[in-house]
């Protein structure tokens, strides 16, 4: 199982690897049955995660089996759930970039969330476009969600931007990326184009860079207030373990 699940991962386009996900989900619980990890987003207990990531960023015991969240998804969860109004403050309007499995169903059932989902290619988006240029109005979304999505556009700045006009004044998001904290600096170079050389140079064959420590100072050129969310403040280190949140994993949180 684990070398089809690898080769899948690797191999296959997103859409239908999102699709394929559905079946695999129900058989991979029962495999890796045990109590030694949970994930706090589907609130189920495992023997282990499973691995995840391409040969050079590769990563041991991260991926759900279950809801299929990594150690992103679960940090962002808690931040969520515990430190944020987003499951209880009424009419909140939400942009979705890029929509993570792990939260689609449950963001698009709450009754408090108007909730638009968006993507260039995702079969679970309600609208597609190219995120350098948003087909909507500014300043009409309270909170904006973009995931794991600069690191693959040719103009990061201008899609920040995107997002930080179409935020209300007053709104907040959330905006990860892959980020290598031994990097002072965002480490770019459009001569490599080859997929085996980009996974080489910025960990997957599909990313255009790979974000430094100064990521903070990207969302600040694009206008955004920036705030580090303090895990370790909040969560002791068992706990962090438990869930799998990974030491190197930092929450930003933009404001308008």
């Amino acid at each position: 199982m684990k070398k089809l699940y690898k080769f899948l991962l690797n191999k296959l386009p997103r859409p239908l690897l999102i699709r394929l996900s559905y079946p695999f989900k129900k058989v991979a619980p029962i495999v890796y049955k045990g109590d030694n990890v949970e994930c706090p987003v589907c609130e189920r207990s495992f023997r282990k995660f499973l691995s995840y990531g391409s040969d050079v960023a590769h990563r041991e015991n991260v991926l759900c089996p279950y809801d299929l969240t990594l150690e992103r998804h679960r940090l962002m969860w808690l931040y969520l759930k515990n430190h944020s109004d987003f499951f209880t403050k009424d009419n909140l309007k939400v942009l979705h970039m890029a929509p993570e499995q792990c939260f689609h169903k449950t963001f698009k059932n709450q009754k408090n969330l108007d909730y638009l989902t968006a993507d260039i290619v995702s079969p679970i988006a309600d609208i597609h476009f190219d995120l350098h240029d948003i087909p909507l109005e500014d300043n009409q979304f309270e909170v904006i969600f973009c995931n794991h999505v600069m690191e693959h556009v040719d103009d990061a700045i201008k899609c920040m931007s995107e997002l930080y006009r179409v935020m209300k004044p007053g709104g907040w998001g959330i905006m990860q990326v892959p980020q290598d904290l031994n990097r002072e600096e965002t480490y770019e170079d459009w001569s490599i184009t080859s997929p085996e050389e980009r996974e080489k140079h910025f960990w997957q064959k599909d990313h255009v860079r790979l974000f430094g420590r100064d990521y903070p100072d990207w969302l600040r050129k694009a206008g955004f207030t920036v705030t580090e969310f303090d895990k370790d403040a909040h969560y002791p280190k068992e706990i962090q373990e438990r869930y799998r949140l990974g030491e190197s994993e930092i929450l930003y949180i933009v404001s308008k």
